[in-house]
Protein backbone atom coordinates (compact mmCIF):
# COMPACT_ATOMS: atom_id res chain seq x y z
CA UNK A 1 0.00 0.00 0.00
CA UNK A 2 1.38 3.51 -0.91
CA UNK A 3 1.56 5.54 2.00
CA UNK A 4 -0.15 9.15 1.30
CA UNK A 5 1.30 12.80 0.60
CA UNK A 6 -0.08 14.76 3.11
CA UNK A 7 -0.91 18.22 2.35
CA UNK A 8 -1.56 21.03 5.32
CA UNK A 9 -3.60 24.29 4.12
CA UNK A 10 -5.30 27.17 5.47
CA UNK A 11 -6.50 29.11 2.84
CA UNK A 12 -3.65 30.91 2.48
CA UNK A 13 -1.87 31.75 -0.53
CA UNK A 14 1.01 30.16 0.55
CA UNK A 15 -0.72 27.16 1.11
CA UNK A 16 -2.60 27.13 -1.88
CA UNK A 17 0.67 27.36 -4.03
CA UNK A 18 2.01 23.83 -1.62
CA UNK A 19 -1.43 22.43 -2.12
CA UNK A 20 -0.35 22.41 -6.23
CA UNK A 21 3.38 21.03 -5.73
CA UNK A 22 1.23 18.84 -3.48
CA UNK A 23 -0.74 17.32 -6.34
CA UNK A 24 2.12 17.29 -9.01
CA UNK A 25 4.56 15.39 -6.53
CA UNK A 26 1.74 12.79 -5.82
CA UNK A 27 0.96 12.21 -9.12
CA UNK A 28 4.87 11.87 -10.24
CA UNK A 29 4.81 9.42 -6.96
CA UNK A 30 1.30 7.45 -8.13
CA UNK A 31 0.36 7.98 -4.43
CA UNK A 32 -2.90 9.76 -3.08
CA UNK A 33 -3.36 12.75 -1.40
CA UNK A 34 -4.39 13.76 1.70
CA UNK A 35 -5.34 17.51 2.35
CA UNK A 36 -6.16 18.62 5.96
CA UNK A 37 -7.24 21.81 7.40
CA UNK A 38 -6.19 22.24 10.92
CA UNK A 39 -7.47 24.44 13.69
CA UNK A 40 -8.22 25.47 16.99
CA UNK A 41 -11.02 27.91 15.24
CA UNK A 42 -9.08 30.96 16.18
CA UNK A 43 -9.98 33.92 15.05
CA UNK A 44 -8.50 34.81 12.06
CA UNK A 45 -8.26 39.32 10.90
CA UNK A 46 -11.19 39.27 8.31
CA UNK A 47 -13.12 36.57 9.28
CA UNK A 48 -16.76 35.88 8.61
CA UNK A 49 -19.44 36.96 11.03
CA UNK A 50 -19.46 35.06 14.20
CA UNK A 51 -21.86 32.21 13.44
CA UNK A 52 -23.14 31.74 9.56
CA UNK A 53 -26.60 29.85 9.67
CA UNK A 54 -25.91 28.52 12.97
CA UNK A 55 -22.62 27.01 12.89
CA UNK A 56 -19.70 28.63 14.03
CA UNK A 57 -18.15 31.12 11.01
CA UNK A 58 -14.25 29.32 11.61
CA UNK A 59 -15.79 25.98 10.91
CA UNK A 60 -17.58 27.34 7.59
CA UNK A 61 -14.78 28.85 6.87
CA UNK A 62 -12.23 25.65 7.19
CA UNK A 63 -15.62 23.33 5.08
CA UNK A 64 -14.77 26.33 2.36
CA UNK A 65 -10.95 26.02 2.04
CA UNK A 66 -10.61 22.56 2.01
CA UNK A 67 -13.57 21.97 -0.43
CA UNK A 68 -12.19 24.58 -2.57
CA UNK A 69 -8.87 22.69 -1.98
CA UNK A 70 -10.11 19.60 -3.19
CA UNK A 71 -12.18 21.19 -6.42
CA UNK A 72 -8.68 23.20 -7.08
CA UNK A 73 -6.52 19.54 -6.90
CA UNK A 74 -8.90 17.85 -9.26
CA UNK A 75 -8.72 20.41 -11.70
CA UNK A 76 -5.01 20.39 -11.60
CA UNK A 77 -4.61 16.39 -12.22
CA UNK A 78 -7.95 14.40 -11.72
CA UNK A 79 -5.64 11.09 -11.66
CA UNK A 80 -4.53 12.14 -8.42
CA UNK A 81 -6.75 10.21 -5.63
CA UNK A 82 -7.57 13.35 -3.22
CA UNK A 83 -9.16 12.71 0.41
CA UNK A 84 -9.93 15.98 3.11
CA UNK A 85 -10.45 16.28 6.25
CA UNK A 86 -10.85 18.91 9.45
CA UNK A 87 -8.76 18.18 12.25
CA UNK A 88 -9.89 20.36 15.55
CA UNK A 89 -6.59 20.78 16.92
CA UNK A 90 -3.52 23.10 17.06
CA UNK A 91 -2.10 22.75 13.23
CA UNK A 92 1.35 21.90 13.51
CA UNK A 93 0.75 19.31 16.27
CA UNK A 94 -2.50 17.77 13.92
CA UNK A 95 0.64 17.78 10.88
CA UNK A 96 3.25 16.25 12.69
CA UNK A 97 0.88 13.56 14.18
CA UNK A 98 -0.71 13.33 10.46
CA UNK A 99 3.51 12.90 9.05
CA UNK A 100 3.55 9.22 11.07
CA UNK A 101 1.60 7.98 8.18
CA UNK A 102 2.45 9.55 5.50
CA UNK A 103 4.96 9.36 2.92
CA UNK A 104 5.64 12.92 3.09
CA UNK A 105 4.44 16.39 4.54
CA UNK A 106 3.95 19.59 2.05
CA UNK A 107 3.36 23.21 4.00
CA UNK A 108 3.60 26.51 2.81
CA UNK A 109 6.04 29.11 3.95
CA UNK A 110 3.81 31.41 5.70
CA UNK A 111 0.22 31.23 7.19
CA UNK A 112 -2.83 33.44 7.66
CA UNK A 113 -1.91 34.84 10.77
CA UNK A 114 -1.19 38.48 11.43
CA UNK A 115 2.44 38.18 11.22
CA UNK A 116 2.91 38.87 7.63
CA UNK A 117 6.86 39.68 7.95
CA UNK A 118 8.07 36.87 9.35
CA UNK A 119 10.16 35.10 6.88
CA UNK A 120 8.64 31.49 7.89
CA UNK A 121 5.31 31.02 9.88
CA UNK A 122 5.77 29.40 13.27
CA UNK A 123 3.86 26.36 11.93
CA UNK A 124 6.21 25.25 9.13
CA UNK A 125 9.15 25.67 10.96
CA UNK A 126 7.83 23.54 13.87
CA UNK A 127 6.54 20.88 11.48
CA UNK A 128 10.01 20.80 9.64
CA UNK A 129 11.51 20.30 13.51
CA UNK A 130 9.64 17.83 14.65
CA UNK A 131 8.00 15.50 11.90
CA UNK A 132 9.32 11.51 11.45
CA UNK A 133 8.58 12.13 8.08
CA UNK A 134 10.51 14.03 4.93
CA UNK A 135 8.71 17.61 5.40
CA UNK A 136 8.59 19.82 1.75
CA UNK A 137 7.98 23.79 2.72
CA UNK A 138 7.11 25.02 -0.70
CA UNK A 139 8.63 28.06 -0.99
CA UNK A 140 10.64 30.02 -3.67
CA UNK A 141 10.00 31.92 -7.20
CA UNK A 142 7.70 30.97 -9.77
CA UNK A 143 10.39 29.14 -11.58
CA UNK A 144 11.21 26.73 -8.87
CA UNK A 145 8.31 26.15 -7.49
CA UNK A 146 7.04 25.05 -11.20
CA UNK A 147 10.30 22.89 -11.54
CA UNK A 148 11.32 24.51 -14.29
CA UNK A 149 15.50 24.10 -13.23
CA UNK A 150 15.36 20.46 -13.60
CA UNK A 151 17.90 20.41 -11.03
CA UNK A 152 17.52 19.14 -7.69
CA UNK A 153 20.14 19.98 -5.12
CA UNK A 154 21.18 17.85 -2.44
CA UNK A 155 23.43 19.65 0.88
CA UNK A 156 25.94 17.19 2.20
CA UNK A 157 26.29 17.75 5.85
CA UNK A 158 28.29 15.83 8.74
CA UNK A 159 26.11 13.17 10.90
CA UNK A 160 22.96 15.04 9.92
CA UNK A 161 23.02 14.03 5.87
CA UNK A 162 21.51 10.37 6.53
CA UNK A 163 21.03 7.64 3.64
CA UNK A 164 16.73 8.42 4.39
CA UNK A 165 17.97 12.18 2.69
CA UNK A 166 20.53 10.85 0.18
CA UNK A 167 17.75 8.25 -1.33
CA UNK A 168 15.31 11.19 -1.19
CA UNK A 169 17.30 13.22 -3.43
CA UNK A 170 17.79 10.75 -5.49
CA UNK A 171 14.54 9.50 -5.49
CA UNK A 172 12.95 13.20 -6.87
CA UNK A 173 15.99 13.78 -9.16
CA UNK A 174 14.79 10.28 -11.26
CA UNK A 175 10.89 10.82 -10.64
CA UNK A 176 11.73 14.16 -12.50
CA UNK A 177 14.52 13.37 -15.10
CA UNK A 178 16.67 16.36 -13.53
CA UNK A 179 20.27 16.72 -12.96
CA UNK A 180 20.95 16.33 -9.04
CA UNK A 181 23.83 18.65 -7.85
CA UNK A 182 25.33 17.13 -4.93
CA UNK A 183 27.08 20.12 -2.78
CA UNK A 184 29.27 19.55 0.11
CA UNK A 185 30.79 23.02 1.64
CA UNK A 186 34.45 22.92 3.82
CA UNK A 187 35.90 25.48 5.56
CA UNK A 188 39.84 26.50 5.98
CA UNK A 189 40.87 25.74 10.00
CA UNK A 190 41.43 29.31 11.80
CA UNK A 191 44.94 28.96 12.07
CA UNK A 192 46.93 26.92 9.56
CA UNK A 193 50.70 25.15 9.91
CA UNK A 194 53.28 27.23 8.61
CA UNK A 195 54.11 24.06 6.82
CA UNK A 196 52.52 23.30 3.69
CA UNK A 197 49.43 21.60 4.44
CA UNK A 198 49.17 18.10 3.25
CA UNK A 199 46.94 18.05 -0.12
CA UNK A 200 45.39 14.73 1.30
CA UNK A 201 44.43 15.30 4.40
CA UNK A 202 42.78 19.08 3.38
CA UNK A 203 39.51 20.39 4.31
CA UNK A 204 38.73 20.19 0.74
CA UNK A 205 40.02 16.45 0.31
CA UNK A 206 38.11 15.17 3.13
CA UNK A 207 34.64 17.01 2.01
CA UNK A 208 35.74 15.28 -1.57
CA UNK A 209 36.34 11.68 0.66
CA UNK A 210 32.86 12.29 2.28
CA UNK A 211 31.24 12.82 -0.78
CA UNK A 212 31.99 9.75 -2.09
CA UNK A 213 31.55 7.68 1.09
CA UNK A 214 27.74 8.73 1.63
CA UNK A 215 27.48 8.31 -2.71
CA UNK A 216 28.72 4.86 -2.79
CA UNK A 217 25.94 2.27 -3.76
CA UNK A 218 23.44 4.74 -4.13
CA UNK A 219 24.79 6.00 -7.76
CA UNK A 220 24.75 2.30 -8.91
CA UNK A 221 20.87 1.96 -7.72
CA UNK A 222 20.21 4.91 -9.55
CA UNK A 223 22.38 4.85 -13.47
CA UNK A 224 20.15 7.30 -14.95
CA UNK A 225 20.90 9.89 -12.39
CA UNK A 226 23.02 12.39 -13.61
CA UNK A 227 24.82 13.27 -10.37
CA UNK A 228 27.58 16.26 -10.01
CA UNK A 229 29.79 16.45 -7.15
CA UNK A 230 31.05 19.44 -5.80
CA UNK A 231 32.81 20.68 -2.76
CA UNK A 232 32.85 24.76 -2.19
CA UNK A 233 34.65 26.63 0.48
CA UNK A 234 32.58 28.76 2.24
CA UNK A 235 29.58 28.43 4.19
CA UNK A 236 26.97 25.64 4.02
CA UNK A 237 24.09 28.44 4.29
CA UNK A 238 24.60 30.88 2.23
CA UNK A 239 26.51 28.68 -0.53
CA UNK A 240 22.77 26.12 -0.95
CA UNK A 241 20.65 29.36 -0.29
CA UNK A 242 22.54 30.84 -3.19
CA UNK A 243 22.41 27.90 -5.22
CA UNK A 244 18.81 27.33 -4.89
CA UNK A 245 17.82 30.24 -7.21
CA UNK A 246 18.74 27.70 -10.25
CA UNK A 247 17.13 24.56 -8.45
CA UNK A 248 13.72 22.50 -8.12
CA UNK A 249 14.22 21.69 -4.94
CA UNK A 250 17.00 21.60 -2.03
CA UNK A 251 17.43 18.45 -0.31
CA UNK A 252 19.07 18.71 3.86
CA UNK A 253 18.84 15.76 6.52
CA UNK A 254 18.20 16.44 10.01
CA UNK A 255 19.52 14.36 12.97
CA UNK A 256 17.16 13.24 16.07
CA UNK A 257 18.01 14.41 19.21
CA UNK A 258 17.81 12.65 22.42
CA UNK A 259 14.70 15.08 23.90
CA UNK A 260 11.40 14.12 23.05
CA UNK A 261 10.41 17.39 21.63
CA UNK A 262 11.54 16.21 17.85
CA UNK A 263 14.21 16.66 15.88
CA UNK A 264 17.45 19.35 15.62
CA UNK A 265 17.19 21.75 12.72
CA UNK A 266 21.48 23.13 12.40
CA UNK A 267 21.65 26.63 11.25
CA UNK A 268 21.83 25.40 7.40
CA UNK A 269 18.58 23.78 7.66
CA UNK A 270 17.17 27.44 8.89
CA UNK A 271 18.80 29.12 6.85
CA UNK A 272 16.94 27.32 3.83
CA UNK A 273 13.91 27.51 5.38
CA UNK A 274 13.78 31.66 5.79
CA UNK A 275 15.64 32.28 2.45
CA UNK A 276 15.92 29.79 0.25
CA UNK A 277 14.17 30.52 -3.23
CA UNK A 278 13.06 27.15 -4.54
CA UNK A 279 11.50 24.46 -1.76
CA UNK A 280 13.21 22.68 0.60
CA UNK A 281 12.92 19.42 1.63
CA UNK A 282 14.02 18.43 5.50
CA UNK A 283 14.56 14.46 5.85
CA UNK A 284 14.96 13.15 9.56
CA UNK A 285 17.19 10.59 10.64
CA UNK A 286 15.47 7.28 11.06
CA UNK A 287 15.57 5.77 14.61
Amino acid sequence: MTLPLVAGIDGSDSSLLALDWAVDEAGRLGAPLRVVYASLWERYELALPATVQGRPSEQVLAEHVVASAAERAERRNPDVKVTTDILLEEPAAALVREGDGASALVTGSRGRGRLKGTLLGSVGLAVAGRARCPVIVVRGDAAGTAGRHERILLGVGDSDTSPGAVRFAFREAELRGCVLDVIRAWRSPACRSRHREDAANSPEAEASALLDTLLEGVVAEHPQVRVHRTTLEGPAGKILVNRSAAADLVVVGARRRTSPVGFQLGPVSHALLHHALCPVAVVPQRP
